[in-house]
């Protein structure tokens, strides 16, 4: 099999999402100069965009070709770093269950359904060891349910929102699945592959910028459970671990809340970014944990037609628009105070969502459905910070720095579960906003227009109004006065890290506890906390069998 990269062909010739069969099949009989009949079979490994040229944007295709005569095709292109054999992406079990069924004291259990969290239960598993997985929130529909009571009645249900219960808090995001991880042994391609089987497009296969959306996630995360159950997993909602026995630094099991002990000697740890309780637990109980860097920041909207004239150019066709999506960003900016500001978690055509976990505490997040039809575009705004500098006293500090600028914003809107707003060029003069513009905040409960100043350290508050401007000279009218800005983006990624050895991926004071995926400080979104727990599985596995 062959690797053939950088195939270019004009956007305006392809399908909504490809260019169809015969258009590509030509481009790779020009490519390697051989007649059709030495082509046996192709595939598409990826499909990227280059729109440098808003008149002439172009799809970039990242083909698999099966041909006669590879040896002697490899050989004429030897240094045509373009064409190469394609690696061998199959996923591979490290080992598997022996024969015996598993006893249940040796039953792995992940605590935590995520996607660290389902993806750990899911290759335990698929190898045999029979899994059970302790969920503090509730099952995915019921869970939706619950998060619509904050969103619609300012009523929070504390342990079954957007940061808890089954799926995790990717479950109501924009559904990306690509991240910037090394990934040698193509573990994405394994989650990808997983997600497809329980129901997701398969262009998540192929396109360079994949999301699935919350609609979507919902069916697919409930199909994924179905599966581990299948093989012999078990899943249990709303059973809250509040306690890890350990002794003489090995994991024995694990109290839930109401009080059931269960055994174990392998315990998967896949909580979440948002699960300070269970943080505050684990440092008592004595196991490593330490702090780690952040980001906070507000929400930013713009219309997305905005976002799209100055992605694509202003000539853009409704046709054109259509194949290629609602377009979205990246940004940087290092402030002249030494700080750095970038957007994060860019939701093309989405909404900005209530996400606290907590009570009397405002958290803003982004989310996208699959269509990316929404009439805003929004990202966080966010400003890196470290324990070193700015929250250097306790492995928590980062937390409870969490907590106060919850707190403050919750106070800001209005004690209502508002969340406090502002027009960008309001917060750019710093004088409180009292009327919307042309952009209307798309955050539910509500926006409470105000002055942003007091939601973050001065620092961040600075180096924001520095940024913004810059910004708008790489996207024009990213400046827009009538823009709103809406507080606070406080869970870019964990606080903490709980530490694990390298290769045994064992807390390197705690033997059989396996740190997983974002909330152990070892991830940031859905792909690479899959990805995470895929790699723990197998640690979990080896160790099992050892």
């Amino acid at each position: 099999m062959l690797r053939i990269t950088e195939i270019k062909l004009p956007l305006v010739q392809a399908e909504t999402l490809k260019h169809q069969d015969d258009q590509i099949k030509a481009a790779i009989l020009k490519r390697l100069e051989i007649p059709e009949s030495e082509l046996i079979s192709f595939e598409i490994f990826k499909r990227g965009v280059d729109a440098r040229k808003s008149h002439a944007i172009l799809y970039v295709y990242n083909i698999d070709a099966e041909v006669k005569n590879e040896a002697k095709i490899l050989a004429k292109f030897k240094k045509d770093p373009h064409i190469k054999p394609a690696p061998d992406t199959t996923y591979q079990f490290v080992t598997t269950a022996p024969e015996k069924a598993v006893e249940n004291t040796h039953r792995p259990v992940v605590v935590g359904f995520g996607p660290a969290g389902i993806f750990a239960a899911l290759i335990l598993a698929q190898a045999g060891f029979k899994p059970i997985v302790l969920e503090r929130g509730k099952e995915v529909r019921q869970r939706t349910k619950d998060t619509w009571g904050l969103w619609r009645k300012r009523e929070l249900n504390p342990e079954s929102n957007v940061q808890f219960g089954e799926g995790g808090a990717g479950t109501f995001s924009d559904g990306k699945l690509y991240s910037q991880i090394k990934d040698t042994k193509h573990y994405g391609r394994k989650v990808l592959q997983e997600f497809v089987k329980a129901g997701a497009p398969e262009e998540i296969l192929y396109i360079s910028h994949p999301h699935i959306g919350t609609f979507k996630l919902v069916s697919m995360v409930e199909e994924m459970r179905s599966t581990i159950i299948s093989l012999g997993g078990e899943i249990r909602f709303s059973q809250r671990v509040t306690d890890i026995d350990v002794k003489d630094q090995q994991v024995q099991g694990v109290t839930v809340h109401t009080g059931e002990y269960l055994p174990t000697n392998h315990l998967v740890l896949a909580v979440g970014h948002s699960a300070r309780d269970t943080f505050e637990m684990v440092h008592e109980k004595g196991i490593y944990i330490e702090a780690k860097p952040f980001s906070i920041g507000f929400r930013i909207e713009h219309p997305q037609s905005l976002i799209d004239r100055a992605r694509y150019g202003k000539s853009y066709s409704d046709d054109i628009l259509q194949k290629l999506g609602a377009a979205d960003y990246k940004l940087v900016h290092h402030a002249k105070n030494g700080r750095s500001v970038y957007s994060f978690c860019m939701c093309p055509g989405g909404t900005v969502v209530a996400a606290t976990s907590e009570p009397n505490r405002v958290v803003t997040n982004g989310m996208s459905q699959y269509s990316r039809n929404e009439r805003n575009a929004n990202a966080g705004i966010v400003v890196g910070i470290t324990p070193e500098v700015d929250y250097p006293d306790h492995p928590l500090a980062g937390i409870e720095l969490q907590r106060q600028l919850e707190s403050q914003a919750f106070v800001l809107g209005g004690s209502n579960y508002s969340a406090p707003g502002q027009l960008i060029g309001d917060f750019l003069a710093n004088k409180p906003s009292t009327a919307f513009g042309e952009v209307t905040p798309s955050y539910t409960p509500g926006v409470h227009l105000t002055n942003l100043e007091s939601a973050l350290p001065t620092f961040a508050i600075e180096a924001i109004r520095e940024a913004i401007p810059a910004f708008a000279k790489q996207i024009p009218n990213f400046d827009l006065k009538d823009g709103i800005l809406t507080g606070v983006e406080t869970r870019t990624s964990s606080p903490i890290r709980i530490k694990r050895d390298d290769e045994s991926l064992q807390s390197i004071n705690t033997k059989g506890l396996f740190p997983c995926g974002e909330g152990a400080g070892y991830a940031g979104g859905i792909l690479s906390a899959a990805v995470d727990g895929i790699k723990v599985a197998e640690a979990v596995s080896l160790s099992l069998v050892s």
